[in-house]
């Protein structure tokens, strides 16, 4: 495959992800806006979040969009590029396949501790 394939497909999950935090947030990807993806070939987390995005989903984003994964290598990064405050995320997607979510194990559980107790006040 060549180069520019694979950053055109790494661009289209960074651009998946983007408007997924977007849509969740009721908010608009834009450029210099509270998201973005990233352009390729920057430093940094591959969704840019700034102002109320960042409070409102507290994650660096890595994205992965590759046959193969050195998945440990991508969480490295992703928490490299994590602040104190944020917590790492990373995407991973293979053709043929829907795009999966990691993250630190004790962060999913007490996010889906917070869902079941209002769930269960409902």
């Amino acid at each position: 495959m060549k180069t520019s394939s694979k950053k055109q497909k790494g661009r289209r999950l960074q651009q998946w992800v983007a408007a997924r935090i977007a849509a969740i947030l009721g908010m608009k990807v834009e450029k210099d806006g509270d998201i973005e993806s990233r352009p390729m070939g920057q430093s940094g987390p591959d969704v840019i979040l700034r102002g109320r995005a960042i409070e409102l989903f507290p994650f660096s984003v890595e994205t992965k969009n590759a046959e193969r994964w050195d998945i440990l290598s991508a969480i490295k990064h992703a928490k490299s590029n994590a602040k104190p405050s944020v917590s790492w995320l990373v995407i991973l997607k293979k053709n043929n396949m829907a795009p999966i979510a990691i993250l630190d194990a004790e962060l999913f559980f007490e996010i889906y501790g917070k869902t079941i107790s209002s769930d269960e006040m409902h």
